[in-house]
């Protein structure tokens, strides 16, 4: 793969590339650079590859018997004015997790805000749930203890 500093972001093939090439691509670029690709068109499907995949990266045997709703809000922070937030759910039961892209009428037990870039790090291991959480970057509202164990149900890739 090429340099970062010569990657092609808006044409990059994400559904192409590994997690662990995802976690060090994401490692090695500048946040105004993430928060650039972010707020471009690739936004959707940018993120619709990593939701997308949550089913191939859960860890059913760590979530047990566990059934949960979980909401993602990514916000559209230096988006243009009037647009709105992604929001998808991810419901993990009966050893598996399915992922709905949008907000449905179901009540999340655990409801996760944050901002495309910190949401990116996030996913690809280059941050950590508790220190977003503790530096304000990323929202709780519900089952802090679910919250907390999350990480735990997928296999995040090590960048």
């Amino acid at each position: 793969m090429a340099a970062l500093g010569d990657l092609d972001l808006e044409a990059l093939d994400f559904g192409a590339v590994a997690p662990q090439e995802f976690a060090r691509i994401v490692k090695g670029l500048p946040g105004r650079r993430i928060a650039e690709l972010m707020a471009g068109p690739q936004r959707r499907r940018v993120l619709d590859e990593v939701f997308g995949r949550m089913h191939t990266l859960f860890k059913p045997e760590a979530a047990g018997d566990r059934d949960a709703l979980i909401r993602w809000r990514i916000t559209v922070s230096g988006l243009e004015p009037g647009a709105d937030d992604d929001v998808y759910e991810t419901h993990i039961a009966a050893g598996t997790c399915t992922v709905t892209p949008e907000r449905t009428d179901r009540t999340p037990q655990l409801s996760l805000t944050m901002a495309a870039p910190e949401f990116l790090r996030l996913v690809s291991g280059n941050a950590s749930g508790p220190t977003l959480f503790f530096t304000r970057k990323l929202k709780v509202n519900g089952d802090i203890r679910l919250a907390g164990g999350l990480t735990y149900f997928f296999d995040i890739p090590k960048p």
